[in-house]
This record gives C-alpha cells, structure tokens and sequence, in this order.
C-alpha cells in the first residue's frame, strides 16, 4: 500500500477528513517553501506540490500570482523536482505533485522520463487537472508501473457516465471539485455533499475536496462528508501576506475531525 492511501487509512480511523495542503514549488522562495512546506508537514496528511505554469486553466488569482511570481525567479520542472527530493529526505508522508499536462508533453525526457524523474525525486502521485484519461493511454501503464498514483478531477457537472469512468482511473484518492470555475476561496460549497454521495457510488477510493476550501469554518461541512479536504489559496495567501500559515493549518485540522463542533 502506497503512502497516499496510507494517509488516507490512517485519517479513516481517527475519524477524520485528511487534510491536503497545497504549495506552489518554490514560493514565494526556494528556501522559503521548503521551511513552510516543512511546517505545513506538520499537520497534512498528503502535501500537494503544484508544478507553476505560464498557462494554467483552473488556478485562481491567487495561485496564479504564486505560479507566475516563481517563473520569474526562474522555477523549472526540475528545481521542482529537486524540492520534492529535499522534503523527502526530511519526511514519509505522502507527497503528490500537481500539473498540468503541457510540462509534462515539453519535458526533455518525454512523459516516460517525466514520470520516472517524479517518482525517482520521491514523489508518491501526479494530480492532472486538465488532462482526461481517455487521452492518457500512454500515461496511465507508465505511471502503473512506476507504482505512481494517477489523481484525476471530477466536477459537479460531471455525468454518471463520465464519473464512473473517471474514477475507475484514479489511484490513491479522488479529486472532487467543490465548484465549477477556478480555485479560490468561497464562503459556501452547497455541492460537495451531493456530488460526494454520486463518487460514492461508483467508487471506494477516498474523496477529497478541493476548491473553496479556505478556513475551519468551510473545511468543517466538507470534512463531515468528505474523506480529505484540500486547502490551497488560503495558505498561499497567508504566505503571501506573511501571516501564521501554521496557525491556519491548525485550524482546518481540528476542523477535519468529523462530529466535533468547531
């Protein structure tokens, strides 16, 4: 068993969403991600590691700004690489990266190389927010054998059909958006418990949340249906604004664990 699922087993029992921050590789500095990433490690169950790109299709501002702020400093695919590698040597909880296809299309190594330099640097999975599995099909055997987690997103709109056919491609766990649009924080997700209840039904991999989630006040109605609770432009902005990122994880953690008031 990977340590994805792993996490996710562990959360199950303490009776309690898993809680999945997300930082963009390298901000708002190399050294700076690494002391954050190291203290959201703290509290995550699964830390999602997302890859900046110049064109990105869901990422709201904030993460927007994280990602192009980065690309100036001179990110790469490999220096994102060499991050993951650090915090592995420094942790055995579960590491995903998040990204777009087209850095995985250009990598000088090609997908195949891609994937291997991504496990090799300790990563456990690859969220990929804009490609489908049907057009996967050289992707999916090559992250199979490579005992790579491939996490793929579903949205309320998504028909029966295609969330049957979409979640039997995940491994490790699946990503439900909360919202139609783009990541950012929201007040309400009156979603998620519906479209949480349809995975459910064609799928036993655990369920995170994502978009929207910003604080302990929104994380704790997902947490409550929900098997994982993914948390992104709230922590980016709090490192952003050079606020507690600590003090924040915190709270969306004690909000995690289901019947607790908070």
């Amino acid at each position: 068993m990977g340590r994805i699922s792993v996490a996710f087993n562990k959360a199950r029992k303490e009776n309690r969403a898993a809680f999945v921050p997300y930082l963009t590789a390298g901000f708002p500095n190399e050294q700076e991600f690494v002391k954050v990433a190291l203290g959201l490690l703290e509290y995550a169950d699964v830390l999602e590691i997302g890859l900046p790109y110049s064109d990105p299709l869901g990422d709201g501002p904030v993460i927007q700004r994280s990602s192009e702020k980065v690309l100036r400093q001179g990110m790469t695919t490999q220096k994102a690489f060499d991050l993951i590698r650090g915090l592995r040597k420094s942790t055995d909880k579960a590491l995903v990266m998040m990204t777009y296809y087209n850095p995985i299309y250009c990598y000088k190594k090609g997908e195949a190389g891609f994937l291997e330099d991504l496990k090799n640097a300790g990563a456990d999975g690859v969220i990929l927010p804009d490609l489908i599995p049907d057009e996967a099909e050289t992707l999916l055997p090559k992250a199979r054998e490579l005992e790579l987690d491939t996490v793929f997103l579903v949205a309320p709109t998504s028909t029966d059909e295609r969330l049957k056919f979409v979640t039997s491609h995940c491994r490790g766990f699946i990503y439900a958006i909360s919202v139609t649009g783009v990541t950012g924080e929201r007040d309400k997700l009156p979603e998620v418990p519906e479209l949480v209840k349809r995975i459910k039904t064609f799928s036993d991999l655990p369920v995170a949340v994502g978009f929207g989630v910003s604080n302990g006040k929104t994380a704790k109605p997902v947490a409550e249906i929900a098997d994982g609770v993914v948390v992104g432009s709230a922590l980016i902005r709090a490192v952003e604004e050079n606020k507690d990122v600590q003090a924040l994880a915190k709270e969306i953690v004690e909000a995690c664990h289901k019947g607790v008031l908070v």
